[in-house]
């Protein structure tokens, strides 16, 4: 049988609609397959959970901001806070509840001031007293009498600062260069507390300023020792004005020096204002 040009069409579909339908019985192509794995492409409905959502409030965020707090940056210590506020790090883990004063996280907020409005001076926490009413008329004296006259030093609050070391003076205070005086000497000559205090460090976990010691004196002032070759007194002890706490070295140093630094609430000031003239 001849089939007609114009009919050659028909036939060419229905062959393919005949074997459509043989394959319709037999086997099928699988469908793509969705990976719910993460790992491949996913789909609009199984997209990530954005960092944001995932990444947890930093211990003490909701105090970020306020004072006595402080946000952790790059690169800071326990103790290098500590100096840079007025206190001591073993103050700051026990206000923090830190377990480990080693760890603590960029963006963590501490509380650098104490509790409650307590001054803590040389391990003794005192609390103010709200003044009763009429207080001037019922005060004693002890509690209007003013304050010593200065001897000389610049609002030192009647501590009395000595020179902490017998050498000449080698580099002054420079608020952005040198925080503090550089005194020289011979490895091993005695350093000596500049007032009467409590040790709230003492270590090398400083970077820059070796074997260091840190006394607080009162709730305004601190007073380091830095590059010693070796320390003679150990943290929470007790150290009176002139005694021999450290021996002098060049650890973290190009020289042998004591790098001496006074601190007001925790802001270097110029020791030499608060020293008497040699």
């Amino acid at each position: 049988m001849t089939t007609s040009f114009h009919s050659r069409p028909l036939v060419l579909m229905a062959m393919a609609v005949a074997l459509l339908s043989a394959c319709s019985s037999g086997v099928r192509v699988p469908a793509p397959v969705e990976d719910r794995t993460g790992m491949g492409r996913s789909s609009s409905s199984t997209q990530a959970t954005p960092a944001a959502e995932l990444a947890k409030p930093m211990p003490g965020s909701e105090n970020a901001g306020k004072p006595g707090y402080y946000t952790v940056q790059r690169g800071d210590t326990l103790t290098r806070i500590g100096l840079d506020n007025g206190q001591g790090a073993r103050d700051l883990a026990r206000w923090n509840n830190l377990t480990n004063p080693d760890v603590i996280e960029v963006g963590q907020v501490l509380r650098v001031a104490p509790p409650g409005g307590a001054v803590e001076t040389a391990g003794v926490v005192v609390r103010p007293i709200a003044p009763a009413a009429n207080s001037s008329a019922n005060a004693t004296p002890a509690k209007i009498e003013s304050a010593p006259a200065s001897t000389g030093a610049a609002n030192d609050e009647g501590l009395g600062f000595i020179w902490p070391a017998s050498g000449s003076l080698i580099a002054g205070f420079d608020e952005v260069k040198n925080k503090g005086l550089d005194i020289s000497g011979k490895a091993g000559d005695p350093v000596s507390a500049a007032a009467d205090g409590q040790v709230v460090y003492a270590g090398s976990g400083l970077r820059g300023y070796g074997n260091l010691i840190i006394l607080k004196h009162n709730n305004t002032f601190l007073t380091a020792y830095a590059h010693n070759q070796a320390l003679l007194v150990k943290e929470d002890q007790k150290v009176r004005k002139g005694q021999k706490i450290a021996e002098m070295g060049k650890s973290d140093s190009d020289r042998v020096k004591l790098h001496f630094e006074v601190r007001r609430q925790g802001k270097p000031v110029d020791p030499a204002k608060l020293l008497p003239a040699r």
